[in-house]
């Protein structure tokens, strides 16, 4: 393990603290807990400009052109249009906790007991109807030709303009988190009863992977579908999926925080993750060092004075980190994981 000593490429700060960081192409937002997202230039730091949800922000995603950002917060969500810095905002009054973009003319929100499909003018394209509770999370599968929404109770699939589900992997609990790996052979949910649980898409064979101390709220699969990660104990694990997945197995742990509250895979399929605690510790780990069953050290790590609170790559080679004060770096890959 080394302990980074470079200075980043750039920093800034905003005035709240952070919840979310996304990035896409160009750009950078820092989501605010207090309902302001900052947007940045990725390679300077430098504003491009603001937007405002009254009521607070939980998530927020760029489209993949970085045209539009949307924002979700607990009374609704909004859209910001790069071309004009238009804003949208539509105080439904419903809890929203995930918005995920299918192309970058066609977004999903959670939103209360609904998944929604929206435009980028805002306009609502279809709705699913209600789950058995709030939605909390939402992602696209099979190119974006289907949406998938978490909720109590399982997952529930729907194809376009199709109101009642398609596809549902019934699993009873509440599912915090959705990860699809990106051919949609799986799906995983992160669950309150501190398991995860897969099911194969193609005949809902599944299994539950249990024994976790905590809730499980981040999980992740890499850009290759192989290596999922999650959160769920001091401990951050990654099960395998090559070949006919990770029925049997064990995961590679690393243990380099006390709490752990962000995940981040860099992009490409490089197998490197970025994870951060709320000691104030950044690590960098290769997921494919070490064995099944074993505890993997971290190539790379650094201490912050504050805990850091949400990250996201702006490219392969540049990681952004928000600690709990507001303050916002750009981070340099490290030489040695830049393979």
């Amino acid at each position: 393990m080394t302990t980074a000593t470079n200075a980043p490429a750039w920093t800034t700060a905003v005035d709240d603290a952070p919840i979310a960081v996304a990035a896409a192409a160009d750009l950078v937002a820092i989501a605010g807990a207090g309902g302001t997202a900052w947007i940045l230039e990725a390679a300077t730091g430098t504003p491009v400009g603001t937007v405002t949800l009254p009521g607070g922000l939980l998530a927020a995603a760029f489209s993949p052109d970085a045209a539009h950002l949307a924002l979700s917060g607990p009374v609704g969500h909004a859209l910001w249009r790069r071309a004009d810095g238009r804003v949208l905002a539509e105080q439904t009054g419903a809890w929203s906790s995930a918005v995920r973009w299918a192309a970058p003319d066609r977004l999903a929100v959670a939103s209360g007991r609904r998944a929604l499909v929206l435009d980028t003018d805002g306009a609502q394209q279809w709705a699913t109807d209600p789950a058995p509770s709030t939605v909390t999370d939402v992602a696209w599968l099979r190119e974006g030709r289907r949406l998938a929404s978490s909720a109590y109770g399982g997952v529930r699939c729907h194809e376009r303009h199709t109101d009642k589900p398609v596809a549902e992997y019934k699993y009873l609990g509440s599912h915090l988190a959705i990860a699809l790996n990106p051919n949609g052979r799986w799906i995983c949910t992160g669950n309150q009863d501190s398991s995860i649980h897969i099911w194969r898409t193609r005949d809902g064979d599944d299994l539950t992977m249990q024994g976790y101390p905590e809730k499980i709220a981040r999980l992740a699969f890499d850009d290759t579908g192989r290596w999922l990660a999650s959160d769920g104990a001091p401990d951050i694990t990654v099960w395998e999926f090559s070949g006919k997945g990770p029925a049997g197995t064990s995961p590679r742990s690393l243990r380099a925080h006390e709490t752990i509250t962000a995940l981040a895979w860099r992009p490409g399929s490089s197998a490197v993750l970025a994870s951060a605690g709320a000691e104030g510790t950044v690590a960098f780990w290769r997921a494919d060092s070490g064995r099944p069953g074993t505890r993997v050290k971290p190539t790379w790590m650094r201490e912050l004075p504050e805990p850091v609170t949400a990250m996201a790559w702006a490219d392969p080679h540049t990681l952004v980190i928000a600690d709990y004060e507001g303050r916002i770096e750009a981070w340099p890959l490290p030489d040695s994981l830049a393979r």
